[in-house]
């Protein structure tokens, strides 16, 4: 049995639906109050334009990464 593959397949031009809507890539800047899923309220510390957030939650500093499903803008 093979392991499941993480990747997405890829829209063939000749199918007859239509492909997968992407979601716009939120956009955060350094000292925005953020919340997260698991570690709660903090402010972004720094951003790599498209690539991660760096968080800061008090004791931990987390780097959470693009598509930042669990991080939303306060």
């Amino acid at each position: 049995m093979e392991p499941y593959r993480a990747t997405t397949r890829r829209h063939l031009a000749t199918s007859p639906f239509k492909p997968p809507v992407r979601e716009p890539l939120k956009v955060f800047a350094p000292g925005d109050r953020v919340s997260h899923d698991r570690e709660g309220l903090g402010t972004v510390a720094a951003v790599e334009e498209g690539v991660a957030v760096l968080v800061d939650f008090g004791p931990n500093r987390i780097r959470v990464l693009a598509p930042y499903a669990k991080l939303h803008l306060l």
